[in-house]
Protein backbone atom coordinates (compact mmCIF):
# COMPACT_ATOMS: atom_id res chain seq x y z
CA UNK A 1 0.00 0.00 0.00
CA UNK A 2 1.23 3.33 -0.64
CA UNK A 3 1.79 5.41 2.69
CA UNK A 4 -0.43 8.53 3.07
CA UNK A 5 1.43 10.06 6.50
CA UNK A 6 -1.83 11.59 8.14
CA UNK A 7 -4.93 10.28 8.11
CA UNK A 8 -7.41 12.12 5.67
CA UNK A 9 -11.52 11.46 4.95
CA UNK A 10 -10.83 12.52 1.54
CA UNK A 11 -8.01 9.97 0.56
CA UNK A 12 -6.43 6.48 0.91
CA UNK A 13 -3.41 4.62 0.16
CA UNK A 14 -3.87 2.46 -2.90
CA UNK A 15 -2.34 -0.73 -3.92
CA UNK A 16 0.52 -0.59 -6.11
CA UNK A 17 0.42 -2.52 -9.31
CA UNK A 18 3.34 -5.01 -7.73
CA UNK A 19 0.55 -5.74 -5.15
CA UNK A 20 -2.60 -5.94 -7.42
CA UNK A 21 -0.51 -8.37 -10.46
CA UNK A 22 0.61 -10.99 -7.31
CA UNK A 23 -0.81 -11.96 -3.77
CA UNK A 24 1.08 -14.31 -1.44
CA UNK A 25 -2.30 -16.85 -1.99
CA UNK A 26 -1.46 -17.14 -5.38
CA UNK A 27 2.38 -17.57 -4.17
CA UNK A 28 0.95 -19.99 -2.01
CA UNK A 29 -0.38 -22.09 -5.04
CA UNK A 30 -4.38 -20.70 -5.17
CA UNK A 31 -5.55 -19.96 -8.74
CA UNK A 32 -6.49 -16.10 -9.32
CA UNK A 33 -9.95 -17.38 -10.31
CA UNK A 34 -10.72 -19.15 -6.80
CA UNK A 35 -9.02 -16.02 -4.74
CA UNK A 36 -11.43 -13.95 -6.71
CA UNK A 37 -14.52 -16.13 -6.03
CA UNK A 38 -13.41 -16.70 -2.18
CA UNK A 39 -12.67 -12.79 -1.93
CA UNK A 40 -16.19 -11.94 -3.58
CA UNK A 41 -17.58 -14.43 -1.18
CA UNK A 42 -16.44 -13.32 1.74
CA UNK A 43 -17.35 -9.86 1.27
CA UNK A 44 -20.74 -10.96 0.84
CA UNK A 45 -20.87 -12.79 3.97
CA UNK A 46 -19.52 -9.49 5.57
CA UNK A 47 -21.99 -7.30 4.18
CA UNK A 48 -24.77 -10.00 5.47
CA UNK A 49 -23.32 -9.80 8.93
CA UNK A 50 -23.50 -6.05 8.84
CA UNK A 51 -26.58 -6.70 7.73
CA UNK A 52 -27.96 -8.42 10.62
CA UNK A 53 -25.46 -6.71 13.44
CA UNK A 54 -27.95 -3.12 11.84
CA UNK A 55 -24.44 -2.25 11.24
CA UNK A 56 -24.18 1.63 9.23
CA UNK A 57 -23.76 0.62 5.91
CA UNK A 58 -20.49 3.44 6.03
CA UNK A 59 -18.88 0.60 8.80
CA UNK A 60 -19.49 -2.24 6.36
CA UNK A 61 -17.52 -0.72 3.39
CA UNK A 62 -15.02 0.10 5.54
CA UNK A 63 -14.34 -3.31 7.06
CA UNK A 64 -14.78 -4.87 3.38
CA UNK A 65 -11.97 -2.36 2.39
CA UNK A 66 -10.08 -3.44 5.43
CA UNK A 67 -10.76 -7.30 4.24
CA UNK A 68 -9.07 -6.40 0.80
CA UNK A 69 -6.08 -4.28 1.97
CA UNK A 70 -5.38 -7.56 4.08
CA UNK A 71 -5.32 -10.05 1.28
CA UNK A 72 -3.71 -7.87 -1.40
CA UNK A 73 0.20 -8.02 -2.38
CA UNK A 74 2.99 -10.49 -1.82
CA UNK A 75 3.34 -9.22 1.65
CA UNK A 76 -0.08 -9.48 2.61
CA UNK A 77 -1.93 -12.20 4.44
CA UNK A 78 -2.45 -15.88 2.42
CA UNK A 79 -5.93 -18.19 2.29
CA UNK A 80 -4.18 -20.73 3.42
CA UNK A 81 -3.55 -19.75 6.52
CA UNK A 82 -6.09 -18.34 7.54
CA UNK A 83 -10.15 -19.46 7.37
CA UNK A 84 -12.02 -16.44 4.93
CA UNK A 85 -14.33 -16.37 7.74
CA UNK A 86 -12.39 -15.44 10.60
CA UNK A 87 -10.65 -12.96 8.50
CA UNK A 88 -13.66 -11.65 7.54
CA UNK A 89 -14.93 -11.59 11.30
CA UNK A 90 -12.08 -9.78 12.35
CA UNK A 91 -12.03 -7.00 9.69
CA UNK A 92 -15.64 -6.02 11.04
CA UNK A 93 -14.87 -6.20 14.38
CA UNK A 94 -11.71 -3.96 14.01
CA UNK A 95 -13.84 -1.45 11.76
CA UNK A 96 -16.75 -1.50 14.56
CA UNK A 97 -14.73 -1.18 17.75
CA UNK A 98 -13.19 2.77 17.51
CA UNK A 99 -16.76 3.68 16.36
CA UNK A 100 -19.67 4.68 18.27
CA UNK A 101 -21.42 1.08 16.65
CA UNK A 102 -19.31 -1.69 18.40
CA UNK A 103 -19.93 -5.07 18.82
CA UNK A 104 -18.39 -7.51 20.88
CA UNK A 105 -16.92 -10.73 19.85
CA UNK A 106 -19.48 -12.82 20.84
CA UNK A 107 -22.30 -11.16 18.63
CA UNK A 108 -19.86 -11.08 15.64
CA UNK A 109 -18.65 -14.69 16.17
CA UNK A 110 -22.43 -15.80 16.50
CA UNK A 111 -23.42 -13.91 13.65
CA UNK A 112 -21.00 -15.23 11.40
CA UNK A 113 -21.59 -18.57 12.59
CA UNK A 114 -25.27 -18.00 11.63
CA UNK A 115 -24.54 -17.02 8.22
CA UNK A 116 -21.87 -20.06 7.62
CA UNK A 117 -24.98 -22.00 8.52
CA UNK A 118 -27.26 -20.94 5.94
CA UNK A 119 -24.80 -20.15 2.79
CA UNK A 120 -25.39 -20.02 -0.10
CA UNK A 121 -28.68 -18.51 0.66
CA UNK A 122 -28.05 -15.56 2.86
CA UNK A 123 -31.79 -14.40 2.14
CA UNK A 124 -33.05 -17.50 3.63
CA UNK A 125 -33.39 -18.70 7.31
CA UNK A 126 -31.80 -22.28 6.62
CA UNK A 127 -30.52 -24.20 3.30
CA UNK A 128 -33.17 -26.05 1.47
CA UNK A 129 -31.97 -29.52 2.15
CA UNK A 130 -31.36 -29.15 5.93
CA UNK A 131 -34.36 -28.86 8.29
CA UNK A 132 -33.95 -25.75 10.68
CA UNK A 133 -34.39 -27.74 13.68
CA UNK A 134 -30.99 -29.25 12.98
CA UNK A 135 -29.16 -26.93 12.03
CA UNK A 136 -26.83 -25.73 14.88
CA UNK A 137 -27.79 -22.02 15.71
CA UNK A 138 -25.76 -20.79 18.05
CA UNK A 139 -21.89 -21.46 19.31
CA UNK A 140 -21.66 -23.22 22.99
CA UNK A 141 -19.51 -21.92 25.41
CA UNK A 142 -16.42 -24.10 24.43
CA UNK A 143 -17.17 -23.39 20.78
CA UNK A 144 -17.10 -19.75 21.65
CA UNK A 145 -14.17 -19.56 23.91
CA UNK A 146 -12.20 -21.08 20.75
CA UNK A 147 -13.85 -18.62 18.53
CA UNK A 148 -12.90 -15.56 20.56
CA UNK A 149 -9.03 -16.66 20.67
CA UNK A 150 -8.61 -17.24 17.37
CA UNK A 151 -10.51 -13.95 16.52
CA UNK A 152 -7.85 -11.94 18.63
CA UNK A 153 -5.30 -14.06 17.21
CA UNK A 154 -6.52 -13.07 13.28
CA UNK A 155 -6.98 -9.14 14.75
CA UNK A 156 -3.49 -9.18 15.57
CA UNK A 157 -2.37 -10.55 12.46
CA UNK A 158 -4.45 -8.00 10.44
CA UNK A 159 -2.90 -5.29 12.77
CA UNK A 160 0.62 -6.61 11.59
CA UNK A 161 0.51 -7.06 8.58
CA UNK A 162 -1.91 -3.78 7.82
CA UNK A 163 1.03 -1.35 9.62
CA UNK A 164 -2.14 -0.60 11.84
CA UNK A 165 -3.82 1.39 9.42
CA UNK A 166 -7.31 0.69 9.43
CA UNK A 167 -8.45 4.13 8.66
CA UNK A 168 -10.54 3.67 5.35
CA UNK A 169 -11.87 7.22 4.04
CA UNK A 170 -15.12 6.45 1.83
CA UNK A 171 -16.73 8.43 -0.89
CA UNK A 172 -20.43 8.22 0.34
CA UNK A 173 -19.71 12.23 2.20
CA UNK A 174 -17.96 13.07 -1.36
CA UNK A 175 -20.97 11.55 -3.09
CA UNK A 176 -23.75 14.17 -1.10
CA UNK A 177 -21.23 17.11 -1.42
CA UNK A 178 -21.05 16.55 -4.93
CA UNK A 179 -24.80 16.60 -5.88
CA UNK A 180 -25.41 19.70 -3.41
CA UNK A 181 -22.30 21.23 -5.64
CA UNK A 182 -23.81 20.36 -9.28
CA UNK A 183 -26.99 21.69 -7.78
CA UNK A 184 -28.63 18.12 -8.69
CA UNK A 185 -29.99 17.68 -4.49
CA UNK A 186 -32.35 20.27 -4.79
CA UNK A 187 -33.78 19.09 -8.71
CA UNK A 188 -36.87 17.09 -8.24
CA UNK A 189 -34.57 14.21 -9.57
CA UNK A 190 -32.29 14.45 -6.87
CA UNK A 191 -33.36 11.71 -4.62
CA UNK A 192 -33.52 9.14 -7.36
CA UNK A 193 -29.68 10.22 -8.24
CA UNK A 194 -28.62 10.16 -4.88
CA UNK A 195 -29.95 6.72 -4.15
CA UNK A 196 -28.48 5.60 -7.53
CA UNK A 197 -25.32 7.12 -6.48
CA UNK A 198 -24.98 5.31 -3.25
CA UNK A 199 -26.28 1.93 -4.91
CA UNK A 200 -23.02 2.05 -7.52
CA UNK A 201 -20.67 3.06 -4.58
CA UNK A 202 -21.83 -0.12 -2.59
CA UNK A 203 -21.97 -2.15 -5.47
CA UNK A 204 -18.13 -0.94 -6.43
CA UNK A 205 -17.22 -2.85 -3.24
CA UNK A 206 -17.93 -6.50 -5.08
CA UNK A 207 -15.85 -5.31 -8.03
CA UNK A 208 -13.35 -7.83 -9.04
CA UNK A 209 -11.12 -5.17 -9.87
CA UNK A 210 -10.70 -4.17 -5.89
CA UNK A 211 -11.76 -0.10 -7.16
CA UNK A 212 -11.88 0.71 -3.43
CA UNK A 213 -7.99 -0.38 -3.33
CA UNK A 214 -7.43 1.39 -6.78
CA UNK A 215 -8.93 4.48 -6.73
CA UNK A 216 -9.67 7.56 -4.50
CA UNK A 217 -12.88 8.28 -2.88
CA UNK A 218 -13.52 11.45 -5.39
CA UNK A 219 -13.33 9.50 -8.27
CA UNK A 220 -15.98 6.64 -7.28
CA UNK A 221 -18.19 9.24 -6.06
CA UNK A 222 -17.79 11.11 -9.31
CA UNK A 223 -18.30 7.91 -11.37
CA UNK A 224 -21.38 6.72 -8.98
CA UNK A 225 -22.94 10.31 -9.87
CA UNK A 226 -22.62 10.29 -13.55
CA UNK A 227 -23.66 6.74 -13.85
CA UNK A 228 -26.56 7.75 -11.44
CA UNK A 229 -27.21 10.98 -13.66
CA UNK A 230 -27.40 8.52 -16.88
CA UNK A 231 -29.75 5.50 -15.80
CA UNK A 232 -31.94 8.47 -14.14
CA UNK A 233 -31.93 11.01 -17.30
CA UNK A 234 -31.00 13.47 -14.40
CA UNK A 235 -29.54 17.00 -16.03
CA UNK A 236 -26.11 17.74 -15.44
CA UNK A 237 -23.85 20.67 -16.95
CA UNK A 238 -22.88 19.66 -20.18
CA UNK A 239 -19.25 20.85 -19.87
CA UNK A 240 -16.27 18.20 -18.53
CA UNK A 241 -17.95 18.82 -14.75
CA UNK A 242 -15.95 15.83 -13.53
CA UNK A 243 -12.50 17.77 -13.68
CA UNK A 244 -13.74 19.82 -10.71
CA UNK A 245 -13.58 16.93 -8.23
CA UNK A 246 -9.78 15.80 -9.63
CA UNK A 247 -11.28 13.03 -11.84
CA UNK A 248 -10.00 12.93 -15.49
CA UNK A 249 -12.05 11.06 -18.88
CA UNK A 250 -10.21 7.91 -18.59
CA UNK A 251 -10.55 7.08 -15.01
CA UNK A 252 -14.07 8.43 -15.26
CA UNK A 253 -14.82 6.37 -18.32
CA UNK A 254 -12.80 2.96 -16.55
CA UNK A 255 -14.86 3.24 -13.03
CA UNK A 256 -18.76 3.29 -15.11
CA UNK A 257 -17.45 0.33 -16.99
CA UNK A 258 -16.14 -1.22 -14.20
CA UNK A 259 -19.42 -0.28 -11.84
CA UNK A 260 -21.83 -1.87 -14.41
CA UNK A 261 -19.68 -5.12 -14.85
CA UNK A 262 -20.14 -6.35 -11.30
CA UNK A 263 -23.52 -7.40 -11.98
CA UNK A 264 -22.54 -9.23 -15.10
CA UNK A 265 -19.61 -10.89 -12.57
CA UNK A 266 -21.76 -11.46 -9.96
CA UNK A 267 -23.87 -13.42 -12.22
CA UNK A 268 -21.11 -15.52 -13.70
CA UNK A 269 -20.12 -16.65 -10.34
CA UNK A 270 -23.24 -17.61 -9.02
CA UNK A 271 -23.78 -19.95 -12.25
CA UNK A 272 -19.43 -21.17 -11.55
CA UNK A 273 -20.45 -22.44 -7.91
CA UNK A 274 -24.37 -23.39 -8.40
CA UNK A 275 -25.34 -24.77 -5.22
CA UNK A 276 -21.64 -25.75 -4.07
CA UNK A 277 -20.15 -23.59 -1.26
CA UNK A 278 -17.02 -21.14 -2.24
CA UNK A 279 -14.68 -22.39 0.31
CA UNK A 280 -14.01 -19.81 2.99
CA UNK A 281 -12.00 -21.93 5.18
CA UNK A 282 -8.34 -23.26 4.98
CA UNK A 283 -9.88 -26.85 4.90
CA UNK A 284 -12.14 -26.55 2.20
CA UNK A 285 -9.86 -24.60 0.22
CA UNK A 286 -7.21 -27.44 0.16
CA UNK A 287 -10.47 -30.07 -0.98
CA UNK A 288 -11.17 -27.75 -3.98
CA UNK A 289 -7.39 -26.76 -5.10
CA UNK A 290 -7.26 -30.91 -4.74
CA UNK A 291 -10.35 -31.62 -6.56
CA UNK A 292 -9.17 -29.18 -9.61
CA UNK A 293 -6.12 -31.27 -9.21
CA UNK A 294 -7.86 -34.65 -9.97
CA UNK A 295 -9.74 -33.11 -12.79
CA UNK A 296 -7.07 -31.73 -14.41
CA UNK A 297 -5.45 -34.47 -14.31
CA UNK A 298 -8.26 -36.49 -15.68
CA UNK A 299 -9.14 -38.64 -12.29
Amino acid sequence: MAVITELSHLANPLASSTQLETSNSQLDGVPRDLETSIRYETARLLQAAGILLRLPQELVAQSIVILYRFWVGPDGGSLVDHDSTDVAAASLYLAAKPSAHAVSPSQTLQVFHYLNQTRPDYAGAAKQDVPPEDIDWHLSEGDLETARNRLYKVESTMLRVLGFQTHVALPYGLCINYLQTLDVSSSTAGSAVAKRAFAHLNTALFSPQLLYLTFQPSALATAAIYLAARETGAGLPETEWWEVFDVDREDLGFLVVALTSVEGFATEEKQRWGQRKVPLSVEELQAEMERRTMLENGQ
